[in-house]
């Protein structure tokens, strides 16, 4: 993508409204700004306004950062930022205790708060003295790259005191709607979708597999050998969406089942990796059990396997499987945190993409397809009788909404996003 392209995209995107607040990227060739649906702002306004601490979780350079001082250049007690990546920044906690307690009332933003997690114990107990003293809230922000061990920390040392909020790659609805191929071909990280050519963005997403091998691979999981890992990330790239068959991974990298078990958790902790779980109602049908796996961003999947640009993605087997882990990834990012996703499949062939269920019941089926003319299989049909499903979809690449059989809808990636966020 030319200077003059990426122009015309911010042309689309529009100038600056209340709605919208813009962070500048700058990339090799020009410099843009990037719009950020303001509802994420907000809603970390909202978390750290409820609760004395909020832990920001997200991939690395998702934005984290630079969301969190936005936030906090605007926080009305002040704040205090530490990176602790940063040597310096480390050793201004050396005295942790003593020198939060002199930030007084300000929000204390702590990122790569892996890297001190017994840092933990100390903020319970500034926590709860703040507390007394009659703030309830906004003491800590905190910022991470592994969900289930900083959960599990923090959970256990501040249960009570912390909230939690997911940030994720750009999605569809942050980025030109004439333009989501970019957006697929490239995945959402903003250094690689903002590129000054494909063949730079390859390049950025190649560096940042490497980078998780060679740093975060032995940072938080020291007995995993790096290399054995990211063969396995790659495999599971050529094996997109399908079901997951640890024994034949397990052969193939020479190592055991559980072994792979660990390695595929480490991948989904750090929300490189989805775990898909099928759906395990009682219906009285033979369902299928594995889960399906799915590389979490589309253009880390399409790094791992070469594929630079849309011409080579277009003539490759993985293709299709990219396309529907791209929307499954689109729309879980924007719906409501009470909808969870499962996939559906029965031994007789009835078969659902993403089954959303709401409130603990079945609620909405979707079937994704690569093709500008989607068709239907009878299994969706049934799968979605024996589930009781009314809210039908089939999301395909065009923009016009129409019907199809069995009662179910053609739409485009963006509109069912926009379905999603309002329900």
């Amino acid at each position: 993508m030319d200077e003059q392209t990426l122009a015309a995209l911010v042309t689309q995107v529009g100038e600056p409204s209340m709605g919208k607040f813009f962070i500048e990227i700058l990339t090799v060739h020009v410099k843009i700004s990037r719009m950020i649906d303001l509802q994420t702002l907000v809603t970390l306004s909202e978390r750290l306004r409820e609760a004395p601490a909020v832990v920001l979780l997200g991939p690395r350079q998702v934005g984290k950062t630079t969301l969190a001082l936005t936030l906090a250049d605007t926080w009305p007690a002040g704040s205090t930022y530490l990176d602790l990546e940063r040597p310096a920044d480390r050793l201004r906690l050396d005295d942790a205790d003593a020198f939060l307690r002199a930030q007084g009332s300000k929000l204390v933003v702590l990122d790569e708060i892996h890297r001190m997690p017994g840092l933990f114990e100390v903020l319970r107990g500034i926590i709860d003295e703040r507390r007394r003293a009659g703030q309830s809230f906004g003491h800590f922000l905190l910022l991470g790259s592994a969900s289930l061990d900083l959960m599990q920390q923090s959970s256990e040392t501040l249960a009570g005191r912390v909230a939690y909020l997911d940030i994720g790659p750009i999605h569809a609805l942050e980025w030109p709607a004439a333009d989501l191929d970019t957006l697929w071909s490239r995945g959402g990280f903003p250094d690689s979708l903002l590129a000054a050519s494909d063949a730079a963005s390859l390049r950025w997403r190649e560096d940042f597999v490497r980078s998780y091998l060679q740093r975060d691979v032995p940072m938080f999981a020291p007995r995993l050998p790096a290399e054995t890992v990211g063969r396995l990330w790659t495999m599971l790239a050529h094996q997109q969406g399908a079901l997951l068959q640890q024994s034949r991974l397990a052969s193939g990298l020479g190592v055991s089942s559980p072994a792979v078990e660990r390695y595929i958790d480490l991948l989904v902790d750090l929300q490189l990796v989805r775990r898909l779980r099928s759906w395990s109602g009682n219906l009285g049908k033979r369902l299928v059990k594995a889960p399906k796996v799915y590389v979490r961003d589309s253009g880390l999947v399409h790094a791992l396997l070469g594929l630079g640009n849309l011409h080579d993605l277009a003539g490759h087997p993985v293709c299709g499987p990219s396309y529907e882990g791209f929307c499954i990834d689109n729309l879980m990012a924007v719906a409501n945190p009470q909808c969870t996703p499962y996939s559906y499949l029965t031994h007789a062939g009835a078969e659902i993409d993403l089954l959303i269920e709401r409130a603990g019941q079945p609620w909405m089926a979707i079937e994704i397809k690569r093709s500008t003319a989607p068709t239907l299989s009878k299994g969706f049909d049934v799968a979605c009788a024996d589930l009781n499903i009314e809210q039908r979809y089939v999301v395909y690449p065009g923009t016009e909404r129409f019907p199809m059989r069995y009662g179910t809808q053609a739409i485009g990636l963006v509109q069912l996003m926009q379905v999603l966020r309002k329900t």
